[in-house]
């Protein structure tokens, strides 16, 4: 089986896209992996993964943000948003480290939602699926691969 990293460089090279790769000392925060690579934390997007119902959801934000779980609810017009466990989800993402998954819910049949305020980044830092790889591409590419739906739910 291809690495994350892998798969997602393959995808990007089929479709043309321009992209970076960055490693770095493993660390386990979004913040942390921000600081490593010199990067500011509003342009390196974290994934949060939740429940909206009994499905699984990717939800997509800044390092420094949080998820407005009332705010994001409303967004969906969803009776029940929740943070999912790891056991929830670890096995959606076999090539991923649990917790390093990319942002690219598309390639794991799980809808991705991303914040607003992180489209406006001109470009965006993410996990490659270790603790210590990452990729960088325009928010724009970002946007025409993953295809997420962009809401309002950080704060």
């Amino acid at each position: 089986m291809a690495s994350c990293k892998e798969r997602l460089m393959a995808h990007f090279q089929e479709q043309g896209v321009a992209f970076e790769e960055l490693s770095f000392p493993e660390v386990y925060t979004a913040q942390e992996v921000a600081a490593q690579l010199h990067v500011p934390g509003w342009q390196l997007a974290k994934v949060v993964m939740a429940k909206v119902g009994e499905e699984l959801a990717m939800l997509v934000l800044p390092a420094p943000a949080r998820v407005d779980f009332s705010q994001l609810k409303e967004a969906l017009g969803a009776k029940e948003v929740e943070l999912a466990r790891e056991r929830e989800f670890a096995d959606r993402f076999p090539d991923c480290e649990v917790g390093a998954m990319p942002p690219f819910g598309s390639l794991y049949q799980v809808p991705t939602y991303v914040d607003e305020s992180l489209v406006g980044a001109g470009e965006i830092v993410f996990l490659a699926g270790t603790h210590n790889e990452a990729l960088k591409l325009s928010t724009a590419d970002y946007e025409r691969l993953a295809q997420p739906q962009v809401l309002s739910f950080a704060r």
